[in-house]
């Protein structure tokens, strides 16, 4: 799309970024890419969107019983200080120790290794209260990717490598630095000139960010990340639903300023009316990486499927580079938008929920229960057209006791009573009573 091309060239040359590889992954059409001072297939450091790899290996890790996430990872990694910290909450960052290994790693430009970076957490600060509020740390990642490794008896760009990128055909993302690598700069301040920065092995925090990729590759990671269902039907790497729980929001990166999010592992970006980027960025030197996915489901299922945008750049300090991938992606779903799917009839309801469907009464306000898609669902009279209905499963031993499976009460029980002839004639939602016309709390119908 010439609107695609016209972002990332004026993007490149705004950010005065010396190499620049931009890609959309969508199912519904071919796979659309742009280099500008790069070869389409080179390979960036994607620096802190290798915690986003990090992350789904631990949730698979949880998924085959090796561990909860509210385990002190002390109970899964012998360390000399910290292991009260949990899993979960080094995963979102609300765990309170300090952001980097002890040492001034930045200026040295000289990681630890496993053994010298769990010696020195006996050194290292826990700056806030645990669940206290968000604290970015690249130091938890890495005790995270040093578990890993540990629970399934190797090294973590070995696990990395079979539970990930294999399955996924992520062929072109490696921990170490391929020929096909593109030299990262810092561009001066006040010149054209361009200064190349020399490569750094992350060592043992190569978990947070050690990986290199190509915008292709990392534009179909963020395609899976938004919708898993599509890119990996069958599973092989992580369920749907664990991918869901990792792109709930955990906390704010910002108290004052709710404009992005944070789940387990996953920065979460709103972009208007129902609309949430889900993904990563990173930085390492020379290099800035934006890898986002637009899901499906709280785009009210009117995006492309499988939709992902990735922009890498060979400047440290452009951060057009992080900003682009998100107008990629509206550009992409506004100029060139999804099919349209044909509505189509349906079965009707079973006859056991019948008289459920139509309006109700519950707290003063009216909803609508109906039965669409094979599942019985209700949202308020009022509510916006985008706002997603809540579904309900029947319990298998009563079908008159339903769990609500999504939208409002997500959890909750649904009980239906039934009359003389089995007529549904009232009915609790998370034991709020709902009754056909409008009553008070004590049950007095309103009368004019």
């Amino acid at each position: 799309m010439k609107a695609l091309d016209r972002l990332v060239r004026q993007a490149q040359v705004r950010g005065r970024i010396p190499a620049l590889s931009a890609a959309v992954h969508r199912a519904d059409r071919p796979l659309w890419t742009l280099a500008v001072g790069a070869e389409p297939e080179a390979a960036f450091r994607i620096g802190s969107v290798t915690k986003t790899f990090t992350a789904v290996l631990v949730m698979r890790a949880r998924d085959d019983g090796l561990l909860d996430l509210d385990d002190p990872i002390g109970r899964h990694l012998d360390v000399p200080a910290h292991g009260d910290l949990t899993i979960r909450r080094l995963l979102s960052h609300t765990s309170g120790i300090q952001r980097e290994p002890y040492g001034d790693v930045w200026d040295t430009l000289v990681a630890p290794d496993a053994s010298r970076l769990v010696a020195d957490l006996e050194r290292a600060e826990r700056v806030l209260p645990p669940a206290r509020r968000y604290h970015y740390s690249n130091l938890g990642v890495a005790l995270l990717g040093l578990m890993v490794a540990r629970l399934r008896g190797g090294t973590w760009g070995e696990v990395l490598a079979a539970e990930v990128l294999r399955p996924l055909g992520l062929s072109g993302t490696s921990v170490a630095r391929p020929v096909s690598a593109t030299t990262g700069y810092l561009v001066d301040a006040y010149s054209d000139a361009a200064r190349p920065e020399s490569p750094l092995d992350f060592g043992a925090v190569g978990p947070a960010a050690q990986l290199w990729s190509t915008a292709a590759d990392m534009a179909k990671w963020a395609a899976f990340l938004a919708d898993p269902a599509t890119v990996d039907p069958a599973g092989a790497v992580l369920r749907p639903a664990t991918i869901d729980e990792m792109s709930w929001p955990v906390t704010t990166t910002d108290q004052g300023l709710w404009a992005v999010g944070f789940g387990l592992g996953l920065i979460l970006v709103p972009r208007g009316d129902r609309v949430v980027h889900v993904g990563h960025d990173g930085a390492m030197p020379g290099f800035l990486a934006g890898v986002y996915g637009r899901p499906r489901a709280l785009a009210g299922q009117s995006g492309p499927a499988g939709f992902g945008a990735a922009v890498l750049g060979a400047s440290g300090t452009a951060l057009e580079t992080v900003e682009l991938p998100h107008q990629l992606l509206t550009a992409a779903a506004d100029g060139d938008p999804a099919e349209i799917a044909p509505w189509t009839p349906g079965e009707p309801a079973p006859e056991q929920y019948r008289s459920v469907l139509g309006r109700w009464w519950g707290e003063g306000f009216e909803h609508i229960f109906s039965w669409h898609d094979g599942a019985l669902r209700a949202r308020g009279a009022g509510d916006p057209v985008g706002r997603p209905s809540a579904a309900f499963r029947p319990s298998a031993d009563n079908p008159d006791i339903l769990r609500t499976v999504s939208g409002r009460e997500v959890g909750e029980l649904l009980r239906l009573t039934r009359d003389a002839d089995g007529r549904v004639v009232r009915m609790h939602w998370a034991t709020y009573r709902f009754t056909r016309d409008q009553q008070t709390f004590e049950g007095q119908s309103f009368t004019v």
